[in-house]
């Protein structure tokens, strides 16, 4: 039977690949044939490879790794959508914590952008659950998280909506003090910006209320708001607000535009104090910024401070002479007082030697040293406060508490003062920043915690 075996594999070369076993599995005839020789018939099982079969296998292997890419990719994608997610419902929880907090905290508009975002959430969910196609107890919990803030500021704005309503009425009239000033056009400025070709300053605008501070807090008393007097350009229209619940001043923010500020949106916030590695802290509300540098009362040394918002640099030098004896009317430590106006920078502070009377300085921006100075005959505490336009010192003083008085000037062309009488609105009774810009010719006032503003109209010469 070997023998036999050891021919047939000699005379079937095209079978050559299979082995004895494979022989093994088949049927195998002999006998002797007619003229002696050997006849054998062998009966094979079908072991015909399936390369048809192997290549199909091969293909769909390739299409389902194609396709398992594509769904990792999508599981990625849809992970970094659920932690933005996830992030910005914290952000909202935040801020329906301080809706819950208080109902000095909100405004109605708060409402409806919280519901906006509520319905955006919703459906970002929705979506993120259509795309896995699974309803898993993470998106579940979703739901319920987002259905239960709807809920609470539903429950807020109808549990204090007698409250809203006075809010909405105070915004009704505040919006028609604002029409009724835009539609006054004799409140407007009739000098060119830049422009010193008048007669000086005959009388000042209503005051036009844009809201509370960004802060939301009527606690922040302290501080002051406006625009660059010399903006750089492509800044033209920013705003900066700085502002606190003591004179202490420890941060300045910026915002590129009015709506941004309304929006309390700000883009930059510089801290004057971090522990351990500076303090550029200062005091007082009678600051100024112009170039987008904030020149401000220093600290400590008492000084003249200069903070570079560019560069994040500061720079302070001290005013010979000056004293922290003597502030303002309406608030303390407001010793140096910074204004602006078209012909430069200036601050004004009292000495000793004056017994407390207003001394004006001329600042040489670029060796920001004071370099000219005049001795006025007003006492500065009786003075609320004081700004510069075209060279000329104007100070205010309080004729009631809905009722302030540019009683004083002192021209620093002529080196003359007098006294005058030009009456305007205060809004509230209590400031403590006012100052003039002549990039848009108006004043700024920071009133009890409120952004104020007021166009200017000048004598025709």
């Amino acid at each position: 039977m070997d023998l036999l075996l050891h021919f047939l594999l000699l005379v079937a070369p095209v079978h050559s690949w299979l082995s004895l076993e494979d022989w093994g599995s088949g049927s195998i005839e002999g006998s002797i044939g007619e003229f002696g020789e050997c006849v054998c018939n062998v009966f094979l099982p079908d072991t015909s490879f399936p390369a048809d079969r192997m290549e199909l296998i091969q293909t769909t292997s390739s299409q389902l790794s194609v396709e398992i890419t594509l769904q990792i990719n999508k599981v990625n994608s849809l992970k970094i959508e659920l932690e933005v997610l996830l992030s910005s419902l914290s952000n909202l929880t935040a801020r329906v914590e301080i809706l819950e907090s208080g109902p000095d905290k909100y405004i109605k508009l708060d409402f409806e952008l919280l519901r906006i975002e509520l319905r955006e959430f919703e459906a970002l969910v929705t979506q993120l659950k259509a795309s896995l196609n699974s309803s898993s107890p993470a998106f579940e919990s979703l739901y319920t998280e987002i259905r239960n803030m709807s809920l609470i500021v539903d429950q807020l704005e109808s549990y204090d909506r007698n409250n809203l309503e006075v809010i909405r009425i105070e915004f009704v009239k505040l919006q028609r003090k604002l029409e009724k000033c835009q539609d006054d056009k004799d409140d407007f400025s009739n000098a060119e910006i830049g422009s010193c070709k008048h007669g000086g300053i005959l009388r000042i605008g209503k005051p036009v209320v844009s809201q509370l501070n960004a802060h939301l807090s009527g606690g922040y008393i302290y501080g002051g708001w406006g625009k660059d007097t010399k903006p750089l350009p492509g800044s033209e229209n920013m705003y900066w607000y700085s502002a606190s619940s003591d004179t202490l001043v420890s941060r300045i923010t910026q915002y590129s535009d009015y709506y941004k500020l309304i929006m309390r949106q700000a883009f930059k916030t510089h801290e004057l104090y971090v522990a351990n590695r500076y303090d550029w802290r200062g005091l007082g509300n009678n600051y100024v910024v112009r170039e987008n540098s904030l020149y401000y009362q220093y600290r400590s040394p008492f000084s003249m401070g200069k903070l570079n918002m560019t560069s994040s640099t500061i720079a302070n030098r001290v005013i010979p002479m000056a004293t922290s004896q003597f502030s303002y009317h309406y608030s303390a430590n407001q010793n140096l007082d910074f204004a602006a106006d078209e012909s430069g920078l200036w601050v004004t502070y009292a000495t000793t030697e004056s017994n407390g009377k207003l001394v004006l300085g001329k600042i040489n921006e670029k060796s920001f040293q004071v370099e000219d100075v005049w001795e006025t005959s007003i006492f500065k505490p009786s003075v609320g406060n004081t700004f510069m336009v075209c060279g000329v010192m104007y100070a205010t003083r309080s004729v009631d508490t809905k009722t302030e008085e540019i009683f004083y000037t002192y021209d620093t062309n002529t080196n003359e003062e007098s006294y005058v009488s030009i009456l305007f609105e205060k809004f509230q009774n209590f400031y403590v920043y006012l100052d003039y810009n002549p990039s848009d010719q108006r004043l700024y006032m920071f009133n009890n915690g409120y952004y104020v503003y007021y166009n200017v109209k000048f004598k025709v010469e």
